[in-house]
C-alpha cells in the first residue's frame, strides 16, 4: 500500500520512501535541513490543498507529527 505523505517527502528529500517511516525527523536525516523543510510546507500545502500556520509548521518536527497535523486539517487517507 501506497503512503502518499511519504512519497511526498521521498520527492521533497530526495530519499526513497522505502528509507522514511514516521519516526523521520531533521535530527536523523541530513537531508532535511531548513531549505528542504520550506520546500515540503510547499508540497504539502499544494498536495493536499491546506494552509499550513506557523504554529503547525513548527509542531511538524518528524514525518509523524506532519501527519498529525494535517489530519487535524481534515485530511484523511494519509
Amino acid at each position: 500500500m501506497s503512503d502518499r505523505l511519504l512519497e511526498l517527502f521521498s520527492t521533497g528529500l530526495g530519499i526513497p520512501a522505502e528509507d522514511l517511516s514516521d519516526e523521520t525527523s531533521p535530527s536523523n536525516t541530513s537531508a532535511w535541513d531548513s531549505l528542504a523543510a520550506m520546500e515540503m510546507v510547499t508540497i504539502i500545502e499544494d498536495a493536499f490543498g491546506v494552509r499550513l500556520k506557523t504554529a503547525e509548521i513548527m509542531k511538524m518536527r518528524s514525518i509523524g507529527l506532519a501527519r498529525t497535523v494535517l489530519r487535524s486539517k481534515g485530511v484523511e487517507d494519509i
